[in-house]
């Protein structure tokens, strides 16, 4: 129990110094790899950010992993993110692989039932991300769509929908009964 609050002296000076040391080289090791590794496009970049930050505080926290070894994981962690994102760009099958598809939620004055059932949402979830984004009705809304990071984007109806904005949007089938073109 007396180890409960205070192991000793050296156990902190390790946790410092390896924290400073490990944070320094995750910091030239994000600053080498570029800015789209801290993205949050999607759910496969949170998960590398996720890890980034469990691996440094393992790093920190534990004796038997030493510093060179968490440096290891952290360049292993942003060498496999940037290779999975040079190769969706290269082959779109890796980019369907890793990375979903926004799905549109709300269209027109209607809440698309099987959308939002299949992405499980409720409706007053969506309805509290449109209150938290500033907007009294749901008459100032022209389209919700559930964005690849999980976000919601709400467009208002003088924001023109182009179809290139919505490429790749999934749209409910039309056998939804809450969608009518």
């Amino acid at each position: 129990m007396d180890k409960l609050f205070f192991d000793n002296f050296n156990v902190i000076i390790r946790t410092f110094l390896i924290g400073i040391m490990a944070y320094t080289a995750l910091i030239i090791l994000l600053r080498a790899s570029g800015k789209r590794t801290l993205t949050k496009l999607n759910a496969f970049d949170l998960i590398v950010t996720i890890a980034l930050g469990s691996t440094l505080a393992s790093i920190m926290t534990s004796k038997d992993i030493a510093l060179l070894q968490g440096i290891v994981a952290f360049a292993t962690l942003i060498g496999l993110q940037l290779l999975l994102t040079k190769l969706s760009l290269i082959n779109p099958k890796v980019s369907e692989i890793i990375k979903s598809n926004p799905t549109l939620l709300y269209y027109k004055g209607q809440f698309l039932k099987e959308a939002m059932k299949k992405e499980r949402l409720l409706e007053t979830e969506v309805k509290q991300a449109v209150r938290s984004q500033g907007h009294a009705s749901l008459s100032e809304i022209e389209a919700i769509i559930l964005e690849t990071d999980g976000t919601l984007s709400i467009l208002k109806p003088d924001q023109s929908l182009e179809q290139t904005l919505l490429e790749k949007v999934s749209y409910p089938s039309k056998d939804d009964s809450t969608y009518d073109n």
